[in-house]
């Protein structure tokens, strides 16, 4: 291994801070990247339901008002 320690690899001569706040930042954004198409085809899918459900709903009662 390149460093002695744990605690060396952290730190990594000074470099440490930099080096791990820059990984952070890119798992950040690649986990924003995964998430938020899912979770606007989530919403997307249970709009797309509720005006599913209102047609339904207004064609049964177009229905029975013309009977």
């Amino acid at each position: 291994m390149y460093f002695e320690s744990l605690a060396a690899a952290l730190a990594m001569d000074g470099h440490g801070p930099y080096v791990w706040a820059a990984y952070g930042l890119t798992l950040t954004v690649i986990a924003v990247l995964v998430a938020s198409p899912l979770i606007r085809k989530r919403r997307l899918l249970r709009e797309l339901r509720g005006e599913y459900r209102r047609s339904q709903q207004s064609e049964a009662s177009s229905n029975v008002e013309l009977s």
